[in-house]
């Protein structure tokens, strides 16, 4: 989880590789309306999203016995509880970087659906994991592979 441009889909893939897991970006889970939205540089709603992290819930029911890593931003707890919901194996990794090496990262993609311009609204929506929640969180200021490979050694303990 965490904002755009953050390294979602690259760490989640390394981390489904290694784990020998199904892998599935959330970003293909929006419906042509909030891909649309979002194209146009407005901000979706709460209701534009539950839909949306339904069918990633469902994705997970999916692989509940062998396991999976999907990418999701989860900005707001409620997002993080909704998907959490009946899923008690369900570990979240909170990505989380200086704004202006995201922004700059999230700048510097080419044929994305999302965006710098949606940056202010994705950090004013964030509400970091609070303790309870038991997200592990990591810096996205290393390589790729040493993120991944941390976000292991949290997984296996």
């Amino acid at each position: 989880m965490g904002v755009s441009g953050v390294g979602k889909s690259t760490i989640g893939g390394l981390l489904a590789e290694a784990l020998g897991v199904d892998f599935a970006d959330a970003d293909s889970f929006h419906p042509p309306a909030n891909v649309a939205k979002m194209s146009t540089g407005t901000p979706l709603t709460d209701d534009d999203r539950w839909p949306w992290l339904d069918a990633i819930g469902a994705w997970l029911d999916t692989r509940a016995t062998q396991g999976g890593v999907v990418t999701c931003s989860a900005l707001k707890r409620v997002y993080r509880d909704r998907l959490r919901a009946g899923r008690p194996a369900l570990r979240l990794l909170y990505l989380h970087g200086d704004p202006a090496l995201v922004m700059a990262r999230q700048a510097a993609r080419e044929g994305h659906f999302m965006p710098a311009s949606l940056m202010a609204s994705q950090y004013a929506t964030l509400e970091p994991p609070a303790p309870e929640e038991a997200a592990i969180a990591l810096a996205v200021d290393a390589d790729p592979a040493q993120i991944m490979l941390t976000a292991l050694r949290h997984l296996k303990t």
